[in-house]
């Protein structure tokens, strides 16, 4: 039986790949990916904690993603509803002193340096509009929104053992593209990408870091420059990238 990773060992992995003390930390995750962890999630998140250190930030989306808006809406408890998108992302919800996000769909949440702060304004209405705005909620990727506040702040993404169907960064780059159609047109269509296709033009690109952490293959890179590389191919070059 393989022996299980430990937190020094996934700490030494994460700063490996390019984590760094202070970072702001935006990851996307599989578990059960890392292969034998000692003593699970909790190690995990330890090794994280370790790797920013007391000035940085880690974000996780802890999405409720039912079937419909309505169960969405229906079942929605900033303190109770379940993250659909991990178990490393509901065990890091639980967590005591891990802040939350209001928003009935794509809450995130946030431990470390102003957690509380960077996620509390996700009702907030100013910035771009996109198909998951439903009032009393905010926008969903607006100007105070987690994820967009990630993305000013030169974030920083972790794909731990994921591929870029889990890139949830890719429908902020649909967000901005479909909000500058709409200023032209009223009437424009919200136009959803490939995500696969994206990823392979961003890895061409070149401007991330690729390793190990635990058995994990992951990927790291910087959110603006993600975010806005892929608007500016998108807009350059739309048609291998439209659904």
């Amino acid at each position: 039986m393989k022996t299980p990773h430990t937190r020094e060992k996934l700490t030494q992995d994460f700063t490996d790949l390019g984590i760094q003390k202070g970072d702001t930390l935006f990851i996307h995750s599989s578990f059960k990916s890392l292969g034998p962890v000692e003593d699970g999630a909790s190690t995990v998140i330890a090794a994280l904690e370790t790797a920013v250190g007391a000035e940085g930030l880690i974000l996780m989306p802890t999405f409720s993603l039912l079937p419909s808006r309505e169960e969405r809406v229906a079942a929605w408890d900033v303190n109770k509803t379940p993250s659909t998108v991990g178990w490393l992302t509901e065990f890091f919800r639980q967590m005591s002193d891990t802040h939350r996000s209001d928003h009935y769909s794509h809450a995130i949440a946030a431990r470390g340096r102003e957690a509380k702060a960077f996620v509390s304004d996700h009702r907030r209405r100013e910035g771009c509009q996109s198909p998951w705005d439903h009032y009393p909620w905010g926008k969903t990727y607006g100007t105070h929104s987690p994820m967009f506040r990630a993305y000013k702040a030169n974030a920083k993404l972790l794909m731990l053992g994921v591929d870029y169907e889990t890139s949830t960064y890719i429908h902020l780059v649909e967000v901005v593209h479909w909000n500058k159609r709409l200023a032209d047109d009223p009437e424009a269509e919200y136009i959803r990408l490939k995500r696969p296709e994206l990823g392979e033009y961003w890895e061409r690109l070149g401007q991330l870091k690729q390793g190990k952490v635990g058995d994990s293959v992951c990927r790291l890179f910087h959110i603006e420059t993600y975010v806005d590389s892929l608007l500016a191919e998108v807009e350059r070059n739309p048609e291998p990238y439209v659904v």
